[in-house]
């Protein structure tokens, strides 16, 4: 929305100012299960119906529905819904976030959301992504201007850079919506049990920003598992963490059967795969259709002492023309009739 085409408050609907009973309707910010990563997070309900009670306190216009399953029948009748669209947010996504959609009936466009969208154009969100940030975040509407700015700060008194901070928090949208406490609870835990340095800590967290606002149960047991049940030393997961940080996060079970695969049946040691931890990242079938196949054709060496050597990140990261012809010496056509027989 431009500057000069935002229409003051009194061009609201009077409903809508007057449903600004906040207290009532945000969503509990500080609840355990905050929105923990929002790439994780599945719907928890449509927009809830207004009861009864509320009905009676607000001075309804005929036309306004009082009530809906959908954000949508609000727009006509609310500017700052209007202009939420307009920038780009998507209702449809936002009303299957908990309370979102009350919480946008209770704000002015001028009075509540402006600054916060001058704020987020400040720490570096492009203009064509507040659309869908918002989408992903609309409770940051409701936060404390003065609370978001002292967040940001604590991050810059870290050294992270402007283009840092815009960056993880583009990736990461509920980051901010976190105490400056919390975030440095974060990092001294990352920092303390991954034994890495300040910078390594840094560098982890820039690159995947959902550390900082994810539950931390699911990384703890990830260590774990790296260490008790795939054995590897301390020295190594600090390596692979910090090479392929998503490991962190990744599913146990998919884990532990793309190290079985690697490790008993392709015979890939522990240090070569600490050397190729992104080998993790990587569907259990490739890797296996892949090596059933260089078996196949008597090429399945990964000893980098041998000289017909192929590395895990060869095996993993090229697409199946460049793996056959580069890698497997064989042709596009062989390796799919090869796929069949299977």
């Amino acid at each position: 929305a431009k500057e000069g085409s935002c229409s003051p408050e009194g061009d609201l609907p009077s409903p809508v100012k007057q449903e600004r009973a906040k207290a009532e309707t945000l969503p509990d910010l500080n609840a355990k299960i905050l929105y923990e990563d929002w790439d994780d997070i599945q719907p928890s309900s449509a927009l809830e119906e207004i009861s009864e009670e509320e009905a009676v306190q607000i001075i309804a216009e005929p036309l306004l529905p009082l009530q809906s399953s959908t954000l949508r029948d609000y727009v006509d009748h609310s500017e700052t819904l209007a202009k939420l669209v307009h920038l780009g947010v998507d209702l449809s996504q936002v009303e299957k976030r908990q309370k979102a959609g009350q919480l946008l009936l209770t704000l002015d466009f001028e009075k509540d959301i402006r600054k916060i969208l001058l704020f987020l154009k400040d720490v570096g969100v492009e203009d064509n992504q507040l659309g869908p940030f918002l989408t992903k975040n609309p409770y940051i509407l409701a936060e404390d201007l003065e609370a978001l700015e002292t967040r940001v700060a604590y991050l810059k008194s870290k050294k992270f850079g402007k283009a840092e901070i815009a960056q993880m928090v583009s990736r990461a949208p509920y980051l901010l919506l976190f105490s400056a406490e919390r975030l440095d609870n974060r990092l001294g835990f990352f920092k303390n049990e991954l034994g890495l340095t300040v910078k390594k800590t840094k560098d982890l967290v820039i690159r995947l920003p959902r550390l900082l606002t994810g539950k931390l149960e699911p990384v703890k047991e990830n260590l774990q598992v790296c260490q008790t049940e795939l054995g590897f030393q301390r020295n190594e997961i600090q390596q692979i963490v910090f090479k392929t940080p998503k490991i962190l996060t990744a599913s146990k079970k998919r884990l532990k059967q793309t190290f079985d695969y690697l490790h008993n049946v392709m015979g890939i040691p522990h240090h070569m795969l600490t050397r190729f931890p992104q080998v993790f990242n990587s569907k259990l079938l490739r890797i296996k259709e892949r090596h059933m196949f260089l078996t196949f054709l008597g090429r399945a060496q990964y000893d980098p002492a041998q000289p017909s050597y192929i590395s895990l990140d060869q095996l993993v990261s090229v697409p199946d023309e460049v793996f056959c012809t580069e890698i497997a010496k064989a042709s596009i056509q062989d390796f799919e009739k090869f796929l069949k027989t299977l």
